[in-house]
């Protein structure tokens, strides 16, 4: 971390800020030798609030990016914004007015309108409860209810990517492989799902699975990171998957998000073609 520049980011949105604190990582991405220091505002939706976060950012300056749909609100923070020579973004500007001239019309301004209580949310909530109900193999004789079962071998981020999709309003379960130990009953009978293969090269595994054992404070001389068997195991995965017919996505080199997409991709092509 040494050498990298350090700046002041300051992150003002009057809803959750999820959409722009996942924009101005995004952008940061980009720069490696760069480090944000970043405060956070969310649900600034009135004068004080905003009069608060003005001090903030006076006290620090950096650059302040945005998402705002109140004109007075968005006008007080632009104006001081230029008295401090701090560069100020609306990070949904453009978005929003390349639909306005598409669709001819004005937005709504509503603050958080992604956020509706609508269908669509309540969908997310079911997804996510039935994802947590079928973690880690847990199966009530209903997998085929959901949209996506995941398997693979312990450490191939089946839970995190399956959480993932269940806040897109998919219904994941996710299985692991262990040889010698039996798969659900219900999944050899499970048509509705997309199964999908998840595996990750045994090095990396291994040095995954020393990771945990030591954040856990357990000992490390077990055939869970034997590499020899970490092997077998990988070897044996592959071959199920194959048997099965299951596309495979290795997990290797991919971040959460990139994995849930590859899945999502799948998941999207099947739809199109049942």
């Amino acid at each position: 971390m040494s050498g990298k520049r350090v700046f002041h980011l300051h992150l003002v949105s009057d809803a959750t800020g999820e959409t722009l604190n996942t924009v101005a990582r995004a952008a940061c991405a980009q720069y490696e030798d760069a480090r944000p220091v970043e405060h956070v505002y969310a649900l600034v939706r009135g004068p004080k609030q905003l009069e608060r976060v003005l001090g903030e950012i006076e006290a620090a300056p950096g650059i302040v990016m945005f998402t705002m749909v109140n004109e007075e609100l968005r006008d007080r923070l632009e104006r001081r914004c230029r008295e401090l020579q701090s560069p100020c973004i609306s990070v949904l500007d453009p978005a929003m007015q390349a639909l306005g001239q598409y669709l001819g019309k004005e937005s709504s301004h509503k603050p958080g309108s992604q956020h509706i209580m609508d269908a669509e949310y309540f969908g997310r909530i079911t997804a996510l409860n039935f994802t947590m109900a079928h973690d880690d193999g847990q199966s009530g004789g209903d997998l085929n209810e959901a949209d996506i079962i995941l398997l693979g071998v312990s450490r191939t981020s089946k839970t995190p990517t399956c959480i993932y999709l269940a806040n897109r309003g998919i219904k994941a379960a996710n299985i692991p492989i262990v040889p010698g130990a039996m798969l659900p009953p219900d999944l050899e009978t499970a048509d509705h799902p997309l199964i999908v293969g998840l595996t990750t090269s045994p090095d990396r595994l291994v040095q995954i699975r020393k990771n945990r054992l030591l954040s856990l404070h357990e000992k490390a001389d077990t055939d869970y990171v034997e590499p020899e068997v970490v092997a077998e195991e990988v070897a044996f995965a592959r071959k199920l998957f194959a048997r099965n017919g299951w596309p495979v996505i290795d997990v290797t080199r991919r971040s959460i998000e990139e994995t849930a997409a590859a899945v999502l991709n799948l998941y999207n092509e099947r739809q199109k073609t049942s």
